[in-house]
């Protein structure tokens, strides 16, 4: 059963396993384009033409508060959502909107021994994500 992963993150975050949750998240796994709430929608009507919108809202918003995904944002403040919880930055293309992971573990320790050094007055340090801006020389779009 494709579904086993899913099914045993929501079991280990003590959240009830049902239909709705287990296609949400799955949809998101699925894409690995970063989707917005939108294109979730779009794309879980497909096969379930009667979950709502507010539950979808409701669910992402569960999994964040989790820790099963992480929100991602724009420079057109669009909110998508991000299955990969693993440390990662991302690549985004200004001109298409699409947004690539990108993991470097060098990068992260030159980042994190630099911040070991530089401490920033009255602010803890809990996470560094970086959100790197150019343009992609493929021509693969972020559907």
């Amino acid at each position: 059963m494709a579904n086993k992963p899913i099914i045993k993150t929501l079991v280990e975050n003590n959240l009830k396993v049902t239909p709705q949750r287990i296609a949400i998240l799955e949809v998101i796994l699925t894409l690995e384009n970063h989707p917005t709430a939108e294109k979730i929608t779009e794309y879980l009507r497909l096969t379930h033409p009667n979950i709502s919108l507010g539950t979808i809202y409701k669910t992402l918003d569960t999994f964040l508060k989790k820790g099963i995904i992480n929100k991602v944002q724009n420079d057109t403040d669009l909110m998508r959502y991000d299955g990969i919880i693993e440390k990662h930055h991302h690549l985004y293309s200004l001109d298409s909107d699409r947004i690539e992971d990108y993991a470097d573990e060098k990068l992260n320790k030159i980042i994190e021994k630099y911040f070991e050094k530089i401490k920033i007055p009255g602010f803890t340090i809990e996470d560094i994500k970086l959100q790197i801006t150019g343009r992609f020389t493929d021509d693969k779009t972020n559907k």
